[in-house]
């Protein structure tokens, strides 16, 4: 049954928003992004959230030591490297904090899905591939190149109430993942967030 992760919260309205609707988990960017946030607004940020959603910190090449303090000080509960991220800079993380590890892969062809395969990540993330961009486009990519795999993964780009049950019956990630598809006027939207999440409830509680 497919969880879902709301991505890219910047305001206390927005944690408002998911603790009313209760997503699985929500993501904080810290990479370069129109959703950064800071270390401190990311404190003030999980200070309010639902203990039983978890926070996932985003990053695209960043330090290993600044991702290690967000885990250790209980700012982030999962960590996504959005970046170029390789097994060393993934086995660094894992011999220094016990979080669960998402590792995004920028999908152009299957074998890109195959080599990401290799890596000791506990999940994979499937976004658009760009040039030149690390995520975040709100685009879909061809979800047919999602191979048979036995990791589990999360789908991403583009995803919104009009295709979120072809992308969870179809392709059965292990969650989908929304940023821009719950935004009006770039800002997080609570009753869309509200919606999606119904949406998902209803999709996963269906018979195979």
């Amino acid at each position: 049954m497919a969880r879902i992760k709301i991505c890219g919260l910047t305001r206390k309205e927005d944690i408002d928003a998911v603790n009313s609707a209760l997503p699985d988990y929500i993501g904080l960017v810290f990479a370069k992004s129109r959703r950064q946030v800071s270390e401190e607004q990311a404190k003030v940020l999980k200070a309010h959230l639902n203990p039983s959603i978890e926070a996932v910190g985003v990053f695209v090449n960043d330090d290993v030591e600044r991702i290690i303090r967000l885990c250790r000080t209980g700012v982030i509960d999962l960590i996504q490297l959005h970046g170029d991220e390789d097994e060393i800079y993934i086995q660094a993380l894992k011999s220094s904090v016990p979080n669960r590890i998402i590792k995004a892969v920028r999908v152009r062809e299957t074998d890109d899905i195959k080599k990401a395969m290799a890596l000791s990540c506990d999940y994979l993330l499937m976004d658009a591939w760009h040039e030149g961009q690390y995520g975040g486009m709100g685009k879909t990519f061809d979800w047919s190149l999602i191979p048979e795999i036995s990791k589990p993964f999360f789908l991403a780009g583009g995803i919104h109430t009009g295709n979120i049950q072809q992308a969870v019956e179809a392709y059965h990630p292990y969650a989908i993942d929304v940023s821009s598809g719950v935004e009006t006027d770039g800002f997080k939207d609570p009753v869309k967030i509200t919606e999606i999440v119904a949406l998902t409830r209803k999709i996963e509680s269906r018979p195979d």
